[in-house]
């Protein structure tokens, strides 16, 4: 992946090579790696990239400079609030908003689209757009000089990224109530009081250590094992317990019978790692292969129906 052709990302494979990690940072350090325009065209072109990517098992996401990132940079409000001449209908001003909020949203949804988990560290000031991406993400970690802010009401604004929809779940509805009615500033510890994040680490040097390690401990593992457990954990979210079970199910018995299951077994037996093979290289040829099998098996299917002269 080309980091040079973003202006508000970079992207890189971590140390060592080949461990299926890949970093993803906000690369705005002078303006607190506040969330532009451009990013919001960006984000989710490189998170596909990397998901596309079959080198790519694991991917952390951090801020470049001493913030992780400061929120939504009010440029990109102002042209967001702001259309001249909309004045003249306000039905097709606001259908206008509409689809810009929408467009915004679908850039932190991305995160949650992206098969491989993400993980957060995060340092210094996490800030309204900067809280939607985090509640978004897999996994969260900060360092202790690390604070935090659900900001947009007091800009006068419903925060309307994905905080509120997400926050609830991962702290509570009364901790989200409170924390987003207030605005008010809150710490890394505190926020490890409140599930937010997983764990504190003393400096950022710690935490990116500690986070490198989780991450390659991930990357090892069965890349169908995990990305089915984040399609499984999104799902279920939205369903009842019965609904859940049923979803996981259906996953399963289209997925657990795999190489990667016999290599697991195989290195359990032999008291070695295992080693898995890659996901696929290009959507486009999974696709392609996926759509060939279903044609293949209407084709056998049709022709089983004409000799018992089902369609004769």
């Amino acid at each position: 992946m080309e980091s040079s052709s973003f202006k508000t990302l970079q992207s890189s494979p971590a140390n060592p090579a080949g461990s299926g990690v890949f970093h993803l940072l906000l690369n705005r350090p002078t303006h607190r790696n506040a969330l532009s325009r451009d990013f919001f065209s960006e984000f989710p072109k490189a998170l596909s990239l990397l998901d596309q990517n079959p080198e790519v098992r694991v991917i952390v996401l951090s801020g470049a400079g001493h913030h992780f990132c400061s929120g939504i940079d009010l440029s990109t409000l102002g042209n967001i609030t702001y259309s001249p001449g909309s004045e003249a209908d306000r039905g097709r001003s606001a259908e206008r908003l509409r689809r810009d909020i929408k467009f915004l949203q679908d850039a932190i949804t991305s995160i949650e689209q992206c098969r491989k988990p993400v993980i957060a560290a995060i340092q210094g000031a996490c800030i309204g757009g900067g809280i939607d991406l985090i509640t978004a993400c897999d996994v969260r970690y900060c360092s202790e000089d690390a604070f935090f802010s659900v900001k947009e009401v007091d800009l006068a604004i419903v925060a309307d990224l994905g905080t509120l929809q997400r926050l609830p779940t991962i702290v509570g509805f009364g901790n989200a109530m409170e924390l987003a009615l207030t605005g008010r500033r809150f710490t890394g510890l505190e926020a490890k009081e409140l599930g937010l994040v997983s764990q504190v680490f003393k400096s950022r040097e710690e935490m990116d250590r500690a986070v490198m390690a989780v991450a390659q401990g991930i990357a090892s593992k069965s890349p169908l094992a995990v990305t089915g457990t984040k399609a499984v954990l999104l799902k279920g979210r939205d369903y009842s317990v019965d609904q859940g079970l049923d979803y996981v199910a259906t996953w399963n018995s289209a997925m657990i019978i795999s190489d990667d299951l016999k290599e697991a077994i195989a290195a359990h037996v032999q008291k070695r790692k295992p080693l898995f093979a890659k996901l696929c290289n290009s959507l486009k040829t999974s696709i392609t292969s996926h759509h060939e099998r279903v044609c293949l098996t209407w084709e056998r299917y049709c022709k089983l129906l004409i000799k018992d002269n089902f369609l004769s």
